[in-house]
């Protein structure tokens, strides 16, 4: 017989690889994984007895630290720069919107006070970033929509924690003053800025400069900088996810070491606490429970994806350039995933009368989200005519690998059609002695570099220089394009 802790690892151990192998059905089925991994958990219900909030709130925020980590480090600040505006809109004043909207039509649908239902509604209010970036990318729905619905899902969580946190301070205590809590929200959104952008140049700086003898250090390193973010954030009663977000800006849009590794290793955790957090939103539902509001918690789900979400995207992009048909899109990109988890646990802990409904509540707003709006946003998009063709993969990522304790390193660049380089022999670029092509990648070939050899358009290069003239070689090579900060393939 195993003992209790061998049974532990057992379980999780199962429940990891279960959780990896749906992920290929998930794609197969054009299904968002997070269903399957919510129907895993109610199936394990039956014969685990799992009710701690407090565990799966911390899990949760821990999650959403990560996640927000790695989508933050995978946007391009070049391609969200000119849709800021409006991801800023949706997610300050598009949450608002959809938190009233959904707020009213919970009161009614499940008869409760207004500022319950407005509770509720700022539950689900937000858009997930792990659901909408696992979505969208791999689809060719136009860059600016995917930009934009990236760029709102990565900064819309901390506006739905403070409408969470703050309504139940006025259900607690009702004569909490509204303008001190407006003027809590401006400052915890502009510390949450500050804290993320100080740290943020702060670990690109150190993680620049120190060298590991192992390149898994690095990663761990950047996750540390961005857990303690969120720790600094907070200790300042300011956002601790929208600090966490602006870090992982600042690091995925820098020159930085070993971003590949960094990223690869990211994409990792981030599924993996996905994982956990939806097979620990199954283990909370009783499914004994969901039958006395499973009509009311569907109405209210269908009432947030068809009436709620798009009156919020349509009055918060109401002044931008927009189409209809774009904005049609985008309202029906809302996916919902692990933020309303989290959210849904602050009224459990805070034993507010009916946390229990709430989650539940929001078991049928995540579930129903995931079926219906995640398998149906790429044939959406197809419909109305917003995708592109296949896009050129632009700049590779560059790959700096540290040579352990020295002071080389080795670039990995790709050639763009606007280098300077292409068409010429490296014998005639003037490079150092100290600066060495190792290699060229040219379609599935590998090239050994000689001084006649001519660099082509599509060329992967790999460059062995010092650090220290990093930007020379860039220099040389023409490299003025940020690259693409998708994961590598």
């Amino acid at each position: 017989m195993l003992s209790f802790v061998d049974s532990v690892i057992l379980m999780a151990a199962l429940l990891l690889l279960t959780g990896v192998l749906t992920t290929k059905f998930s794609n197969r089925f054009g299904m968002p994984a997070l269903v399957l991994f919510i129907a895993l958990g109610m199936l394990l219900s039956r014969y685990i007895y799992y009710d701690d909030a407090e565990i799966t709130q911390l899990v949760g925020i821990f999650a959403l630290i990560v996640i927000l980590f790695q989508g933050g480090m995978q946007t391009d600040f070049k391609e969200i720069k000119p849709v800021l505006g409006p991801a800023l809109s949706l997610a300050t004043l598009g949450v608002l919107i959809t938190t009233v909207v959904v707020g009213i039509g919970a009161s009614y649908i499940l008869d409760i006070p207004l500022e319950r239902g407005l509770l509720i509604g700022a539950i689900v209010g937000s858009t997930d970033a792990a659901a909408v970036f696992s979505v969208l990318r791999g689809h060719n729905i136009k860059q600016k929509l995917t930009s934009t619905l990236e760029a709102e899902s990565g900064s819309n969580d901390p506006m739905a924690v403070f409408l969470t946190v703050s309504l139940i301070e006025w259900i607690q205590t009702p004569d909490t003053s509204i303008f001190g809590m407006i003027l809590s929200f401006f400052m915890q959104m502009g510390l949450g800025l500050i804290v993320g952008i100080l740290i943020g140049y702060l670990a690109v700086y150190v993680i620049n400069r120190i060298n590991f003898d192992s390149s898994g250090l690095y990663p761990v390193m950047a996750l540390g900088f961005a857990i303690m973010t969120y720790g600094v954030a907070a200790l300042l009663h300011s956002s601790g996810l929208l600090a966490v977000y602006v870090i992982a800006l600042v690091l995925g849009n820098s020159d930085l070491t070993y971003r590949r590794t960094i990223l690869a290793f990211n994409q990792g955790f981030a599924w993996m606490m996905q994982i956990a957090m939806f097979i620990l939103l199954g283990l909370l539902v009783f499914p004994s429970q969901l039958s006395g509001i499973s009509w009311q918690g569907l109405l209210l789900s269908l009432f947030l994806i068809f009436v709620a979400r798009p009156i919020g995207v349509f009055l918060s992009l109401l002044f931008t350039k927009f189409a209809f048909r774009e904005k049609i899109l985008i309202a029906w990109a809302g996916l919902r995933g692990a933020v309303p988890i989290v959210l849904a646990t602050y009224p459990l802990i805070a034993g507010i009368e009916g946390g229990q409904m709430y989650f539940n509540v929001v078991f049928f707003v995540v579930f129903t989200s995931a079926i219906i709006q995640g398998t149906t946003i790429s044939p959406l998009a197809v419909k109305l005519k917003l995708c592109e063709k296949d896009q050129a993969e632009g700049p590779s990522l560059q790959e700096l690998i540290a040579l352990g304790k020295t002071n080389s390193e080795i670039n990995h660049v790709r050639v763009l059609p606007n280098m300077p380089v292409i068409g010429q022999e490296i014998q005639n670029l003037n490079l150092p002695d100290d600066i060495l092509f190792t290699a060229i990648i040219r379609g599935d070939k590998i090239i050994t570099p000689k001084g006649n050899t001519v660099i082509e358009q599509g060329d992967t290069l790999y460059v062995m220089s010092p650090k220290t003239k990093r930007s020379q070689m860039k220099s040389i090579l023409g490299i003025g394009i940020k690259s693409n900060s998708g994961t590598p393939k």
